[in-house]
């Protein structure tokens, strides 16, 4: 029995697609560069509509330092393919985020530091005094920022509750045991930033121990 063929986007939603494609694929080279998306690990999301909800995400098994503009998936707001290719199968937990928060952009990379220190801080990661803070809104003294540690699970929905569960608005961001770093922002260029200095951060307090 054939299968009917995926519905075509139009064009407005094509053009959109090709340019958060081109977004992702420039930021995944950065991040590829930094050693936080080898081989084919690691994905990323921008949202490209609202009403409903529309995320490109990164296509799955591809080298995230030589993606193109058209390596980028359309999802829906439960992270199902709308339109062309395979979505990482974490697309659900991309979606779940983007609802939760109202971010506009989602970044999952595989850091070291990530894992490294969730093991020895499995209830979360908890920072104080230092300027790098300032990077995620908060003052540099006096405050204590606490980065979320959740248990992984293959099951997204699972895992998105975990998640909700944790989550402490002050914070773009959460740590996945034995699996990497998720990260968010109003687009790819503050969700970005924020993964940079929530890495910094998960540096230093690797180094302190």
């Amino acid at each position: 029995m054939e299968t009917a063929p995926e519905p075509a986007l139009e064009p407005a939603e094509e053009r959109a697609l090709e340019r958060a494609g081109a977004v992702l694929a420039a930021e995944a080279a950065r991040f590829a560069a930094l050693g936080w998306m080898r081989g084919t690990s690691g994905n990323l999301s921008v949202v490209v509509g609202r009403s409903p909800l529309r995320l490109a995400v990164t296509a799955s098994g591809l080298d995230k330092g030589e993606l193109t503009a058209s390596d980028a998936v359309l999802v829906d707001g439960d992270g199902a393919a709308v339109s062309g290719g395979r979505p990482s199968a974490e697309a659900a937990l991309h979606a779940r985020v983007v609802r939760l928060t109202g971010a506009g952009a989602v970044v999952h990379v595989h850091t070291v530091a990530a894992v490294a220190v969730a093991e020895r801080r499995p209830a979360g990661i908890v920072f104080r005094d230092l300027e790098m803070l300032k990077g995620l809104g908060h003052p540099a003294h006096d405050e204590d920022v606490t980065l979320p540690v959740i248990a992984n699970s293959q099951d997204m929905a699972a895992l998105g509750d975990r998640l909700e569960a944790v989550r402490d608005p002050r914070m773009p961001a959460v740590v996945v045991a034995g699996h990497g770093l998720y990260v968010w922002g109003a687009d790819a260029r503050q969700a970005r930033h924020h993964t940079e200095v929530v890495q910094w951060l998960l540096e230093l307090e690797l180094a302190r121990r």
